[in-house]
């Protein structure tokens, strides 16, 4: 198995957005981190955890991946206030 990302060629499907996707976007998709979820979604392609530990930081890594999810309700209702922010 690799140890780096895999190139532009090859792309996975996102659980997320329903549709097939690129490394690039799920390593930056968190405002800048990765999507909490690129671990599950990459892992048959290249040793991502590994990858992933290397890249970031310890505090970057426990925001991402060790963090309790935040409620989907929450989450929704973030991103209306967002939206509507950007809107004005």
């Amino acid at each position: 198995m690799k140890d780096t990302p895999p190139d532009k060629s090859v792309q996975v499907r996102c659980p997320r957005l329903g549709h097939q996707i690129y490394f690039s976007y799920c390593r930056l998709e968190n405002n800048g981190l990765p999507c909490f979820k690129v671990l599950d979604c990459w892992s048959s392609q290249f040793k991502v955890e590994d990858y992933m530990r290397g890249e970031l930081s310890r505090e970057e890594w426990e925001q991402v991946f060790e963090r309790k999810p935040k409620p989907k309700m929450l989450s929704l209702i973030e991103l209306i206030e967002q939206a509507k922010k950007r809107k004005k």
